[in-house]
Formats: C-alpha cells, sequence, structure tokens
C-alpha cells in the first residue's frame, strides 16, 4: 500500500497523471471516497498519463454512468453514484468492460462491492484539510 498526502488539486492531478503513465491495460481501478473527495481529478490526471488525451475531455459520468476515452490507451470511465443497485450495472452490462482492452475506472464503487473482480487497484480520497487530501493506492487481490 501507498500513501500521499495532496495539498491541491494540482499535486492529486498529478499522482493520478503518474500512475497514469504505470498502468498496462487491462486493469480496474476503483475509486472510493465521499463526495468532492479528488475522484474525478486524479481521474483527469490518470487519463492524461494513460492516453496522451488532454484532461479537459474527462467529466464525471454522473447522469450517464460510463464515458470512454479513446487514447494511446482506452478508458472505460464509471461514475455509479446514481446507480439504485448490482442489478441495473449487470442489466447494463457494464460487467463485460472489466475484461475489455482497456482501463476502467469506477467512481462509487462501493456500489458494486460485490461484484468487483478478483484483481483490482484500490484507490481511497480522504479529505485532511481544506483542499488536501490522503490518497492510498492498493492491489487488492481475492482468494479464489
Amino acid at each position: 500500500m501507498e500513501t500521499y498526502f495532496s495539498r491541491s488539486s494540482q499535486e492529486t492531478f498529478e499522482i493520478g497523471r503518474s500512475l497514469g503513465k504505470q498502468l498496462i491495460a487491462p486493469c480496474v481501478i476503483c475509486f472510493f471516497g465521499e463526495l468532492a473527495a479528488g475522484k474525478t481529478t486524479f481521474i483527469k490526471g490518470l487519463v492524461e498519463g494513460a492516453t496522451n488525451l488532454s484532461p479537459s475531455i474527462v467529466q464525471s459520468p454522473t447522469f450517464t454512468y460510463l464515458n470512454i476515452y479513446d487514447g494511446k490507451n482506452k478508458i472505460f470511465h464509471f461514475d455509479l453514484y446514481r446507480l439504485r443497485d448490482i442489478d441495473e450495472f449487470l442489466s447494463m452490462g457494464f460487467d463485460e468492460y472489466f475484461d475489455a482492452d482497456g482501463i476502467c475506472c469506477i467512481e462509487w464503487s462501493e456500489r458494486i462491492s460485490d461484484f468487483l473482480p478478483d484483481d483490482y487497484i484500490k484507490i481511497c480520497l480522504t479529505h485532511a484539510f481544506e483542499d488536501e487530501r490522503y490518497i492510498t493506492l492498493q492491489r487488492v487481490t481475492k482468494e479464489v
């Protein structure tokens, strides 16, 4: 497990960008954190690092559930804040993206915690003071 202390949204972005440069598809990244914890800012950096696309294209898909960014790597950006239940997720076929040739970034992953893949990267963002955050990254491997 790695822990970072971010003093600004720019630092949160940079941590995301650094991780994005290291990622190899396919992989699933699950984000945990309360509202305004910096999840989308982190993903903007990750998208730039992993795809070489402008972070300005990244918008949290709160009402559409999924945005796809196609660059050097393909990013599947989920926001499950408004998801009613796991059945809704499955009925839209979103589970198929776990095995697609891309990087799945899932905001509000706790909404589907019982259905997460056996291997994923868990990122927790928690408020410290004002713009400051603690960011922890951990590889999770479920026993099969």
